[in-house]
């Protein structure tokens, strides 16, 4: 009791209530149900052949099957209708190979949650610091939900030929004595499939259950993690990015402005147009209006001149002026 006591103590319980954790249980019992619901079935089914010689009928024939389904290893015996002789009839089909995959994964898969579930509850730090398990798990976790949703399938399509094969009509059309008009054969019941049904539905929750799962180990691992650092340092530095522009542009509205008076009494504004610049960029617009006022330049020129970008544009805006 003590020992139980101190494991669960150092289990960190708390993950269970995260949908790592407690999807982690769900795949553990579901897979139960699947393998036994397969695993476990046996079948009968009951049929009559009634004789014209009352003696060699046969009104109940009972055939017994089950799981790995390998039909064409069932027999039992049957009346010929002549003179007491008996026959031993097989059923048809061979349907182990789906039943077997499809056992075979229910297994290890509660294998393989059982393990993790154990891991997440003791080893959960341990788990999370080594950038190795997490990946283990997401390609596990993603092969586990691939295999279940193919051996579902086949399990289900397999099951629809066990049906078939084992239907009381299908079977005493097997039966030498059922060809013969004058004997009469029936069906007294078939076999039940309530379980073989569920566990078909099983098969396909437990894909649900997996697949549904990825996105919450993929969470875990490294690629994850690193995504969520990159889009965060992007995030900060275009955030930076934008503080920076806004400084630059606050400090040209304060000092990017050069008021002239000219000659005629007329005021003329030199100010940015468009985006803000840096500084290189302004001191070369001065620039230019110093160049053309080695001559008398208008100010007219001046205000027309202010959103040029070089010295060039300065003096073409001279030479119009003039002209």
């Amino acid at each position: 009791m003590d020992t139980a006591n101190q494991l669960a103590s150092a289990g960190t319980f708390q993950v269970l209530k995260l949908p790592l954790g407690f999807i982690r249980v769900l795949e553990w019992l579901f897979s139960i149900f699947a393998f036994a619901t397969c695993g476990g079935y046996t079948g009968q089914l009951r049929v009559s052949v009634d004789c014209m010689e009352k003696a060699s009928s046969n009104l109940s024939i009972g055939i017994d099957f089950g799981y790995p389904f390998r039909l064409h290893q069932v027999s039992f015996e049957a009346p010929m209708c002549e003179a007491m002789r008996r026959e031993r009839v097989f059923l048809t089909g061979d349907y182990s190979s789906s039943a077997e995959f499809f056992v075979t994964i229910a297994v290890f898969a509660f294998l393989y949650s059982l393990m993790a579930a154990i891991i997440y509850i003791f080893f959960l730090n341990k788990y999370r610091e080594n950038s190795r398990a997490p990946l283990i798990d997401f390609v596990v976790t993603v092969v586990f939900s691939f295999l279940w949703l193919v051996s579902s399938s086949a399990w289900a399509k397999a099951l629809s030929d066990v049906k078939v094969a084992t239907d009381p009509d299908e079977v005493q059309l097997l039966i030498s004595a059922c060809k013969d008009q004058t004997n009469t054969c029936g069906s007294l019941h078939g076999p039940r499939w309530s379980g073989l049904n569920t566990s078909v539905v099983f098969g396909f929750l437990n894909f649900v259950l997996w697949a549904g799962n990825i996105w919450f180990v993929f969470k875990e691992t490294s690629w994850h993690k690193g995504a969520s650092r990159f889009a965060a340092g992007a995030s900060e530095k275009q955030g930076g990015t934008f503080s920076q522009q806004s400084y630059n542009q606050g400090s040209f509205d304060q000092s990017g402005s050069y008021n002239t008076q000219g000659n005629m009494g007329q005021p003329s504004e030199y100010s940015q147009v468009g985006g803000p610049t840096s500084y290189p960029s302004q001191m070369q617009h001065h620039i230019g209006v110093l160049f053309v006022k080695r001559e008398f330049v208008s100010p007219y020129c001046l205000q027309v001149a202010a959103p040029a970008t070089n010295a060039w544009d300065c003096f073409l805006c001279h030479r119009q002026t003039d002209e």
